[in-house]
């Protein structure tokens, strides 16, 4: 009985033996034939039944199959704890697998899958239409078989999927066919472009050495200028006559490396760095890459984006330009980058020396004229619905908005200008008070308001004020400096909000005239009678740079021998007390500051005239200018023999001694 029972749970158990065997051993009555039954249906080798075989003593035998049925169960025991852990392990993948896989199925039937293919061979097929290079194919095809390894459902599945996403995402092999019609080049530049004769002949031989060389070998191009005067739309242009695909990258407050670089794989939510998210997004790997406001990248702590654009504008090194993400070097050679910028001294030295300058300076009124008779008035005319029957503005009108509404170098709001009167006519339009819109001068102040006060000349007619030029990130600028004096003890004060380096120009500036009073007429005993007090209007407005040198020192001898300035006179320069006068930066946006306010003299140091010879002619026009190397020269043009208006009788005072 106790056999019977045994071996019933050893069939329970094992699931091999037929349950039809248990109904035969209910038969069985002689307890030898039972024994040996039992033991021809159990699950063990040929040697153990040999054994069972050769023990003759029945109560032997009955035994030792009973030790051999418990054996047999304990390691059906330990299997099914195996299996049932192994299960449970398995069970939330497998579930979910083949959940998916009903979808897929599902979705098939339902039609909205015309096929369901395997998203790992879908993987496999793009990374070779891809045609990478040997390396990057062996690795993007090392992370697949990691992925296929890999639960679907797993975090690190999800991180290899979007590796090789991005690999087979970024242009290795595709190409434009780059055209090198110069001609073609050069109507597009003039269609989009006016003025701008020389940044435009520049672009040109940079295209010609192109098509002569068939390769991109050199320095990079940078549009430097004020905004709002065409830089982004040169590149845009530039794109279209070269038949390039456009993609600008702005990188203003760009102040990390990883922007640049790309993030590493180990931290959560990485992408490649923004240069190639870009040039996956363009598709090819031959574009024309803009990088907007390069002079905007700031640094932190986590690096200098700056350095970091070092490799990828070198000639020499981007032609293995390393993506962190990626972990592989990028070819970027082919690659027609051109940076813009409004402030040179803002961009680093070594980032600077690999590239070329290509000065884009503001417009003359009658250039902004052209320009939005040409460009901005379609543009707003196409902007608001309306057509060229219905609204109409003459040069005169266009000129007058120029001259009372806008002060800056560039267009752009000279853009929002034009713009603001095309949508007061389209709202005129609208409502039927009027079929057609003529803008006359009159009505240009009902729709824009008052008219701003230029920057003009002030006059000679007080001692001790002088007009300087001065050059700002939006454009040049006048700059008008006031002095006064009053009885003291001769202390000088400075104010308008003034840096250090413009203080120090002041300072030069009296200690020249005081080292030079007898020679300029002047009494030395002024100097310790009288205060000074220096003034640069516009006080809210942060002002530096050693360039107010030369007017500094014209306003305070205007002032001590009371004598008028030429009349329409500006001036620039640096000066030192040795009596030196030295070049600066920035002429031709003075020059332009100067025409807009009706200056027609101009004072420079003789080291400035190649900056003048560079100028087209038709900015000059009007203005003359008087090349300088002396403080003493500068005196001798600026100050007239004659008094001004209502002079002081400047008397030193005698100090007692007790």
């Amino acid at each position: 009985r106790t056999v019977v029972e045994q071996f019933e749970k050893y069939v329970s158990l094992s699931k091999k033996v037929p349950s039809e065997v248990l109904a035969s051993l209910s038969g069985i009555e002689d307890p030898g034939r039972l024994t040996d039954t039992i033991a021809a249906h159990m699950s063990v080798d040929l040697e153990e039944k040999q054994r069972i075989l050769e023990i003759s003593s029945l109560q032997d035998r009955v035994n030792h199959l009973l030790g051999l049925m418990d054996a047999e169960m304990d390691l059906f025991q330990v299997e099914k704890r195996i299996r049932g852990r192994v299960k449970k392990q398995m069970e939330k993948s497998q579930r979910e697998y083949y959940l998916n896989e009903q979808m897929k199925a599902i979705q098939k039937e339902l039609g909205e899958l015309d096929d369901a293919p395997n998203e790992l061979d879908e993987l496999e097929g793009r990374i070779s239409e891809a045609k990478m290079p040997d390396e990057a194919r062996d690795k993007a095809l090392g992370e697949l078989n990691k992925l296929k390894m890999m639960s679907p459902m797993s975090a690190e599945a999800s991180v290899l999927r979007g590796y090789i996403d991005w690999m087979v995402s970024v242009p290795w092999t595709k190409r434009s066919k780059v055209k090198h019609d110069l001609k073609r080049a050069a109507s597009i530049l003039d269609a989009d472009h006016y003025g701008l004769e020389e940044v435009k002949d520049r672009i040109l031989e940079y295209l010609a050495v192109q098509k002569r060389v068939r390769k991109i070998k050199g320095p990079v191009l940078c549009l430097v200028g004020p905004p709002g005067v065409g830089k982004t739309s040169l590149g845009e242009s530039l794109a279209r006559a070269t038949n390039r695909k456009f993609v600008r990258m702005a990188l203003g407050g760009v102040r990390v490396v990883a922007e640049i670089r790309g993030h590493r794989r180990t931290y959560i939510g990485s992408m490649p760095g923004k240069l190639l998210q870009k040039m996956a997004k363009a598709g090819v790997r031959n574009p024309l890459f803009l990088l907007d406001e390069i002079d905007k990248m700031g640094t932190d702590h986590r690096g200098d984006p700056a350095s970091a654009m070092l490799e990828v504008l070198d000639p020499e090194q981007n032609n293995s330009f390393y993506d962190n993400y990626l972990e592989m070097g990028y070819d970027l050679s082919k690659v027609f980058f051109i940076a813009t910028a409004n402030n040179l001294g803002a961009i680093q030295p070594a980032l600077l020396d690999r590239m070329e300058i290509i000065d884009v300076s503001g417009y003359t009124t009658d250039e902004k004229v052209e320009i939005a008779k040409r460009h901005l008035v379609p543009k707003q005319l196409a902007n608001h619905g309306l057509t060229k029957d219905q609204f109409s503005i003459g040069k005169p009108e266009l000129k007058a908005v120029v001259e009372g509404y806008t002060r800056e170098s560039g267009v752009r709001s000279l853009d929002k200008k034009v713009a603001k009167l095309i949508r007061h006519s389209a709202k005129d339009i609208a409502m039927g008070d009027a079929e057609v819109i003529k803008i006359a001068k009159d009505s240009i102040g009902t729709v824009l308001g008052p008219a701003r006060e230029r920057d003009s000349y002030e006059g000679n007619h007080h001692a001790g004020v002088v007009t300087g030029l001065a050059w700002t990130p939006v454009g040049g600028d006048i700059l008008f400096i006031e002095s006064s004096i009053s009885r003291g003890s001769g202390k000088v004060i400075v104010t308008g909000n003034l840096g250090d380096v413009m203080k120090e120009s002041a300072t030069i500036a009296l200690a020249y005239l005081k080292s030079n009073a007898e020679e300029l007429g002047i009494d030395p005993k002024l100097f310790t009678s009288y205060d000074i007090n220096i003034h640069v209007p516009q006080g809210a407005i942060p002002k530096d740079g050693p360039s107010a040198g030369v007017t500094l020192l014209t306003a305070l001898t205007s002032l001590f021998t009371q004598k008028r300035v030429a009349a329409k006179l500006a001036m620039t320069g640096e000066i030192t007390l040795r009596g030196k006068v030295l070049p600066v930066g920035g002429i031709k946006e003075k020059i332009l500051a100067a025409k807009r306010a009706m200056i027609t003299t101009i004072i420079l140091c003789d080291k400035n005239r190649k900056d003048i010879e560079e100028i087209e002619a038709h900015y000059l026009n009007g203005m003359t200018f008087h090349y300088v190397g002396e403080m003493q020269e500068v005196l001798d043009l600026a100050i007239l023999d004659q008094k001004v208006k209502n002079a002081k009788k400047l008397v030193p005072v005698e100090v007692k001694k007790s």
